[in-house]
């Protein structure tokens, strides 16, 4: 576990009030990260993160924000991490906004475009085992599963969100973009618990019917390694990586 100093870094958050979030916000801090952080209220930060010097925090909502308010948040940065998701409960889910995720992943990217870094800005986005690489890319996947994530998608609208941002980051944004690279960290169940071994994955190794623990500390973990290890990011970006807590002896 790698948590030297790397003060060359800024990252811009996103999310870095919730539960996965406000763990890589603490992580990324621990690890000597400096962090740009975007969030509704400030009084919803991790306790003990409010004053650090590495830590700049900016009270807005994203998509509030206009074109140029964005490009002056990704402006500097390395890299974005997004931890943004709707709330479990009926407003959270079928409420507005019912787009948050992919308009965001599509503002980020169009900021980078125009700054245009000499060096490629680093996406990395959290989602769930309910999105899919297209053209078969996740076997394991049998055809009655892909109708079961289908109906999810038309009927829960975070569903849709989430798999329209990573579609927008495989299809449009590619590989070959000079300005942008990405990973999409796909998570299975979320549970407590602090840092341990974690195995990733390339597609899914569970079914939707048995799905794997994942702790938000390991995926936090994972995140924050992609940003600041670059053997890591070499070897998972423009990859949809599967993470799940490493089975028990």
């Amino acid at each position: 576990m790698n948590t030297n100093p790397v003060q060359e870094h800024l990252v811009l958050l996103l999310g870095g009030t919730g539960r996965t979030g406000g763990r890589v916000l603490k992580q990324l801090l621990d690890r000597g990260v400096h962090v740009r952080a975007i969030v509704r209220s400030a009084n919803r930060l991790p306790e003990g993160v409010a004053g650090h010097p590495r830590l700049t925090v900016i009270e807005a909502d994203v998509l509030a924000l206009s074109s140029e308010e964005m490009l002056e948040q990704v402006r500097g940065c390395d890299a974005v991490i997004s931890c943004l998701g709707h709330t479990t409960d009926l407003k959270g889910i079928f409420g507005a906004p019912r787009e948050l995720v992919a308009p965001m992943v599509e503002r980020v990217c169009a900021a980078a475009v125009a700054l245009e870094p000499t060096e490629p800005l680093k996406v990395v986005l959290m989602s769930s085992v309910s999105v899919h690489r297209s053209h078969a890319l996740d076997p394991r996947r049998g055809s009655a599963e892909r109708a079961f994530v289908a109906l999810l998608r038309a009927l829960v609208p975070p569903a849709k969100d989430n798999q329209d941002a990573a579609d927008y980051l495989l299809e449009k944004v590619g590989s070959s973009s000079p300005f942008v690279q990405w990973a999409v960290v796909r998570c299975d169940t979320l549970v407590e618990g602090d840092v341990s071994k974690y195995a990733l994955h390339e597609s899914f190794v569970s079914s939707l019917a048995k799905p794997d623990d994942t702790s938000m500390a390991n995926v936090a973990h994972f995140m924050c390694d992609l940003v600041t290890e670059p053997q890591v990011w070499g070897t998972w970006k423009g990859l949809l990586p599967v993470i799940a807590n490493a089975a028990k002896a």
